[in-house]
């Protein structure tokens, strides 16, 4: 209901308007009132109106001097004056003092319905765009540790914008970049026949089950470290050595390097690469050690170890390979990220800038057009694979081999590739999917960060505002799987890792990765791994 007050020397204006008003019809009710300035301002602080309809002439204190009262404090209601005095200083001084109706006496009854209605409706509308803003201010809350990982992703492959890159706009977490020095560490996933069978959740669980590993052991031999991964099979490991370490970190990444490789094929059965980018002063030239660490790995130079695959950034042979080396990971993560938002514009304006930094370039041979179009086609056919989307519905590898192998030149890469796109972008699947793969990355990231909490499906509907059975339907559409089973993988892959660590009783890290029930989650771990907790602390 809303609340109304009448401020009014006359006890007959008083009580005329009072039967006069419809509260009923207008949702509205009366609170209080006043003979005089003094008394309303009492009444007023007392009740808290919604709406205030006062006189100017009063005793003891005018209606102008109480409403400057009023703002003065804080008051934000609204306030209709009814004078029988009209005139242009009144006026002036009652819109200064933001008034929403000025009216002089005597009032019609219809009039006063239409200014009341008037007001009212102002007042659902401020209502309304209040609690949008409150949605508004609880989703950027929410979001905010996602937003943050989009940032230092953005740091990472260097698509920060420039009134980012300086030490006031840092977010608050990474301040301490600025005075510390920078390298980063590329690890890429070869996906073998066993993990090319994988659905979109074995993936989606796999990245995390490296994230874990690549973070506690990055841990225990650096101080500060960030982990991110991209678009595709890749990931980046940030390091911030300090500025006066006089040592080389070179050897100690290296080593790193090493025991991510080793760690991720004995507990994950699978391969990675790993390349080590250069050490850099400034946070801003993160990219550049980005890029040189991929193109390690893709140029296969200098091997660390013999029969390992971890490579390590030389200046001198990166310099003789430029023209393979032209924002590659910048290009491939922001063509990916429009790919997967189908923005068609966008992902061709890429292709054309791309491949126009290239024909500046020399000696672009027809065997490195095909390479570039393999690994441009695997970046893409990565997105569609993310999103649930079956290669063959639109393409066969058969066909995409074929077309390769018939690319000589840039130009027809470039004709090729937007080609591509388009029909991609085009495909009423891909349309559909494109919303629903991102609500989708959101609630796997939540379930990631959030496994030892009480996780609810109803509780994610809640934040992305998709009904619980909406909801249900689209992961399972894009994942494969239903949420429950997804989040209870998460759990027993973090319960796995505790375990190997030996750090941990059983009912410790149970609890830890969000069971009460011991008996319950040994069943659980023994379903999804065929062996009992106890067998990986002995």
């Amino acid at each position: 209901m809303w609340k109304i007050a009448i401020i009014d020397d006359e006890r007959q204006v008083l009580q005329g308007m009072k039967r006069a008003i419809p509260w009923q019809e207008l949702g509205a009710e009366w609170v209080g009132e006043a003979l005089n300035g003094a008394d309303g301002l009492n009444v007023i602080r007392a009740t808290q109106p919604d709406i205030v309809i006062t006189d100017i002439y009063m005793p003891l204190l005018n209606g102008l001097d109480m409403i400057e009262q009023l703002r003065r404090e804080g008051f934000q209601g609204k306030i209709i004056i009814l004078s029988g005095y009209s005139d242009f200083e009144h006026a002036r001084q009652a819109l200064r003092h933001n008034v929403s109706d000025y009216v002089s006496k005597p009032i019609s009854v219809p009039t006063l319905k239409t200014i009341l209605n008037k007001v009212i409706q102002e007042l659902i509308d401020e209502e309304e765009k209040l609690r949008e803003q409150g949605e508004l201010k609880h989703m950027i809350m929410m979001y905010e540790p996602f937003i943050e990982k989009e940032w230092v992703r953005s740091a990472a492959v260097g698509t920060l914008e420039s009134a980012y890159q300086d030490r006031e706009n840092l977010p608050r977490p990474y301040r301490y970049w600025a005075d510390t020095d920078h390298a980063v560490i590329g690890i890429e996933l070869i996906r073998d026949e066993r993990t090319r069978k994988y659905s979109v959740s074995d993936w989606n669980l796999l990245r995390f089950a490296v994230s874990n590993i690549v973070g506690e052991l990055s841990r225990k031999v650096f101080p500060f470290v960030e982990y991110t991964e991209l678009h595709n099979t890749r990931s980046v490991l940030m390091i911030h050595p300090e500025v006066d370490s006089k040592e080389s970190i070179q050897n100690v990444m290296e080593e790193l390097g090493l025991r991510v490789m080793e760690n991720i094929k004995s507990y994950l059965k699978m391969s990675c690469r790993v390349g080590i980018g250069g050490r850099k002063k400034s946070w801003t030239q993160i990219p550049e050690s980005t890029e040189e660490a991929f193109r390690a790995i893709d140029l296969r130079h200098s091997r660390v170890a013999g029969g390992n695959e971890v490579y390590a950034f030389q200046s001198d042979f990166m310099q003789e390979q430029q023209q393979s080396a032209v924002f590659q990971v910048k290009f491939s993560y922001e063509l990916a990220t429009a790919i997967k938002a189908a923005q068609e514009m966008e992902a061709i304006q890429l292709v054309d800038a791309y491949m126009g930094n290239l024909v500046n370039g020399r000696g672009i041979t027809s065997d490195f057009v095909q390479m570039l179009a393999s690994e441009l086609w695997g970046v893409i056919s990565y997105c569609l694979y993310e999103s649930g989307q079956v290669l063959d519905t639109l393409f066969t590898q058969e066909q995409i081999a074929e077309e390769i192998i018939g690319l000589t030149e840039t130009v027809e890469l470039q004709r090729w590739l937007t080609e591509k796109i388009t029909i991609i972008c085009g495909s009423k699947h891909w349309k559909g999917s494109s919303k629903h793969r991102q609500v989708v990355d959101f609630m796997t990231q939540y379930i990631h960060d959030h496994y030892a909490e009480d996780v609810t499906l109803a509780e994610l509907s809640e934040k992305v505002y998709i009904s619980r059975n909406h909801l249900s339907i689209i992961f399972k559409n894009i994942t494969g799987e239903t949420f429950n089973n997804y989040l209870t993988r998460v759990r027993i892959e973090k319960a796995r890792e505790l375990l190997r660590e030996r750090n941990m009783l059983v009912y410790e890290v149970a609890e830890h990765v969000g069971y009460r029930n011991v008996p319950y989650f040994s069943t659980l771990f023994k379903k999804l791994t065929g062996m009992n907790p106890t067998d990986l602390i002995k």
